[in-house]
């Protein structure tokens, strides 16, 4: 094999790791709801390189946020949003929907000057026009539901609609556009603008020939155009990235579509659009397969997976063409020690600087990564680089390249 560039992540691993260190002599990590324990996190957004940091915290239904980028490791949050304080957890705040209230918060992004969540269960998106910088600030709008009150799937009807949301666990802002993961319906919805009002029509649909349609692979066989649980979008350059962790594969769109339905152009971790077996139809994985992939972000020019169930990130280098892409090998792993390893923290071993368990979230702001390290309770901060490196040796875990 010739080697190329490593895929850009500080050989040390992760510079700060949130949530409660577990030590050696421990059998289980606290999830008791704190101002440092988290619960299954699935997703972090650093809104610049200096901060603040907003975490969905999911299992405690809440965000937790820090002022500044923290710089300690286990370093207390600074303000919560969902519950009454930072000792206190369920599901709406164990009483009904409300403007601050959360149930299976997932995704999480910057939106404009403001801040977007994926409420997954309450099957809507918070929107706040401004950054939050208290606790419990009241969000400004929201989608998916007529109201702030509402919680019901598609709004209590068993079609889907274009202002209506199912299980949305993911939620991107692009160049003035919204997109959302749709989970529960197969689909991701795009609003051409940033929503003004509260239940707003999306604009666009894709992974479904309708509003209303909202089967598994639009009631087929998968194709370049359906879907099965997408869960997290972002842009590579100029190309749209989805994962569709029900189909075991990462979808790449040239531009952003215009027309419902758009056929993809380049799936990852399939040798074709209609095969969607996890690993490719065996048990243990290699550098093209994936299995149930929930998490993407895009580094420069690198394309970098959250292959969930097997644990480990995988990263793909930007070809002069994206099409040539189709089906290929990663570049580059971290969180295992080599593509055939799938075990979580490496061996079942406790976690490390390194290791990962079940890694649900990534995204990247200038130079550090937010990964939400859900089966380790953690929020992981690791730095990179420009990429520039040509040595593929040691490092984040063994970082091996093709």
């Amino acid at each position: 094999m010739t080697p190329t560039k490593k895929l850009p992540f500080s050989p040390e691993g992760a510079e700060v790791i949130l949530g409660t260190h577990i030590e050696r002599e421990q059998l289980v990590i606290p999830v008791a709801p704190s101002r440092i324990d988290m619960f299954g996190p699935r997703g972090g957004c650093l809104i610049s390189e200096v901060g603040p940091l907003w975490v969905s915290d999911t299992g405690h239904h809440r965000l937790l946020g820090w002022r500044n980028l923290p710089t300690k490791d286990s370093q207390p949050a600074d303000w919560v949003i969902g519950q009454p304080d930072f000792n206190h957890e369920g599901q709406n705040a164990k009483g009904t929907p409300g403007r601050a209230t959360l149930s299976v918060p997932t995704g999480i992004c910057a939106c404009g000057e403001g801040l977007a969540v994926a409420d997954a269960w309450n099957h809507r998106v918070l929107i706040w026009k401004k950054l939050p910088e208290d606790n419990n600030v009241p969000a400004d709008l929201v989608l998916g539901q007529a109201n702030f009150t509402a919680n019901e799937p598609n709004r209590g009807k068993q079609e889907a609609f274009s202002d209506t949301l199912n299980w949305c666990y993911g939620v991107f802002y692009h160049q003035g556009q919204l997109f959302v993961a749709d989970t529960g319906n197969r689909r991701v919805l795009i609003w051409h603008q940033l929503p003004q009002e509260n239940g707003q029509p999306a604009d666009i649909v894709l992974g479904q020939p309708d509003m209303r349609s909202r089967n598994e692979n639009s009631g087929g066989t998968p194709s370049a155009s359906s879907m099965r649980w997408c869960h997290d979008i972002t842009f590579w350059g100029e190309n749209l990235v989805v994962t569709d962790a029900g189909n075991n594969r990462v979808m790449i769109w040239q531009g952003v579509p215009t027309e419902n339905n758009t056929p993809c152009a380049v799936v990852l971790g399939q040798k074709s659009f209609a095969t969607v077996e996890i690993n490719q139809g065996v048990y243990f994985p290699h550098a093209g397969s994936l299995s149930m992939p929930y998490g993407v972000a895009a580094a420069g020019d690198w394309l970098v997976v959250a292959d969930t169930a097997n644990s480990r990130l995988l990263g793909w280098q930007k070809p002069e063409s994206i099409i040539s892409l189709q089906g290929t090998q990663s570049h580059a792993i971290a969180g295992q020690l080599d593509f055939q390893s799938k075990s979580e923290n490496r061996d079942f071993g406790l976690p490390t600087r390194d290791s990962l368990n079940w890694c649900y979230g990534i995204k990247i702001s200038g130079n550090t990564a937010v990964i939400a390290d859900s089966g380790n309770n953690r929020i992981l901060l690791w730095k990179i680089g420009d990429g520039s490196d040509k040595i593929c040796t040691g490092g984040f875990g063994k970082i091996l390249c093709r």
